[in-house]
């Protein structure tokens, strides 16, 4: 089989919608290379090279280093979105006693005491008064002395 031939025969497989092997449909297959799917396509790899033509030793390296790089980057931006996460809890506790304002659902300026923050959503859920308004949707702070409260 020529070259040409198995790039057509490769082209006919993928758009013929024969099964690639997954028992997993399509639609909800990995959408992201990860590390298992990189190691997988590194075997596979070297598994059907030519063996009168190995594998460029410094392919291996640079590919082996690639897959490093990116396992670094996925947990630096775990560790990123985990610190952010951190950060909403803390500033929303910070709110508790505070005057905050924020738009309703009907455009209209409200404001009131936060009196309490929920850390049960993605966002934190501060009361304003007797609402439930997410973190991001606070608008404005002021800070009430302690003779207001009263």
């Amino acid at each position: 089989m020529t070259t040409v031939d198995a790039i057509s025969t490769v082209s006919t497989v993928a758009t013929s919608g024969l099964q690639t092997g997954s028992t997993t449909p399509a639609t909800e297959r990995k959408q992201t290379l990860d590390s298992e799917v990189f190691l997988k396509l590194l075997v596979t790899q070297l598994t059907n090279q030519d063996p009168s033509s190995p594998m460029n030793t410094n392919e291996m390296i640079a590919q082996t280093t690639q897959l490093a790089s990116m396992e670094q980057l996925t947990a630096l931006s775990t560790t990123t979105n985990e610190n952010f996460a951190l950060s909403m809890r803390q500033t929303a506790a910070t709110l508790i006693g505070q005057e905050a304002q924020y738009v309703d659902a009907d455009g209209v300026e409200q404001t009131g005491i936060v009196s309490a923050v929920s850390f049960s959503s993605a966002v934190p859920m501060v009361t304003i008064g007797d609402t439930a308004v997410p973190l991001d949707a606070v608008s404005g702070l002021t800070l009430v002395s302690q003779t207001t409260r009263s």
